[in-house]
């Protein structure tokens, strides 16, 4: 149940490819953002073991709202980083669902 998000957008943005024609630079735009996110979770974790200076969660947030959650949402069960904090999770949750939203209206004013 973890990854079923991340199953659920894979068949969104497949079935907006095939029936409205979504340019591949959308894809290519949330693997970058996705890796980007992924690697930046990682630098926190690695900032939080040793004592280091942290990644702001504002970054970490608006990272994932620009495209990147897919690649956080995999940081957050690989590396087991900001699973805990409800406050953080709400807010990462929210700005999934606002990404979503315009991912849904991008794909249907392509259409």
């Amino acid at each position: 149940m973890r990854y079923l998000p991340l199953l659920v957008f894979l068949a969104l943005y497949a079935y907006a490819a095939l029936a409205f024609g979504l340019p591949s630079a959308v894809g290519l735009a949330y693997g970058l953002a996705s890796g980007a996110c992924f690697a930046l979770y990682a630098y926190d974790k690695a900032a939080a073991r040793r004592g280091g200076r942290r990644t702001p969660e504002r970054d970490l947030l608006l990272l994932g709202l620009a495209g990147g959650w897919p690649g956080a949402l995999l940081a957050q069960q690989w590396l087991r980083h900001k699973t805990v904090k409800v406050p953080f999770q709400y807010l990462f949750w929210l700005t999934v669902g606002v990404n979503l939203a315009g991912f849904c209206a991008l794909a249907r004013a392509l259409a």
